[in-house]
């Protein structure tokens, strides 16, 4: 579970964006702000972890329907991954504040429905946050590194590595779909 969440958070697919975002800024201040940011989105993960089912009775949404969507949103997540816009990767001049690095670039809408859907399917949800915490710790390492990482692999070898994450991501996103899918017809043939 949490090599799974440590690819639909994607941190090494992320780091054009964020070295684009804070390319301008101090390594330093580049630091804090990717820190601030990843703690954002772990709250948010967590929030999701412990309070989307109740979120989704609220909503009166199934199991079977959010495996639907998750799959559908995260086979869609990584075809972006796979083959990525011309302009994906633009300069911004402002220092981000939650939009768009905390969200949606980190707990993005895959991230988030994962969590929901692993939160569902095992009996706790602290053995969810645990797997939170340690894809969000590797991934964190990853972003706060994510200028040395850039100079290391190159362009082309953070684009080979971005295209990997999205073809496990497109396996995974097709698990929770066919899994949602047998869910929708399991309760349509017992209701």
């Amino acid at each position: 579970m949490a090599v799974a969440l440590f690819f639909i958070l994607n941190s090494l697919g992320n780091i054009p964006i964020f070295v684009g975002m804070l390319g301008e800024f101090p390594v330093k201040r580049q630091r804090r702000i990717i820190l601030r940011e990843l703690l954002v989105a772990l709250a948010i993960l967590i929030l999701f972890t412990f309070f989307g089912k109740e979120f989704l009775i609220m909503l009166g949404i199934s199991h079977g329907t959010i495996g639907i969507a998750g799959g559908t949103l995260l086979f869609l997540i990584s075809l972006t991954m796979i083959f990525p816009k011309e302009n994906a990767h633009q300069v911004h001049r402002k220092e981000p504040f939650i939009f768009p690095l905390a969200i949606p670039v980190v707990a993005g809408p895959g991230a988030i429905t994962a969590v929901m859907i692993y939160s569902q399917q095992v009996s706790s949800s602290f053995a969810v946050c645990i797997a939170v915490f340690i894809a969000w710790f590797f991934s964190s390492l990853i972003l706060l590194a994510s200028s040395n990482i850039k100079l290391f692999l190159g362009q082309k070898g953070l684009l080979a590595c971005e295209k990997l994450g999205g073809m496990l991501i497109c396996l995974i996103a097709v698990q929770m779909f066919t899994h949602g899918l047998m869910i929708v017809i399991q309760e349509g043939l017992h209701p």
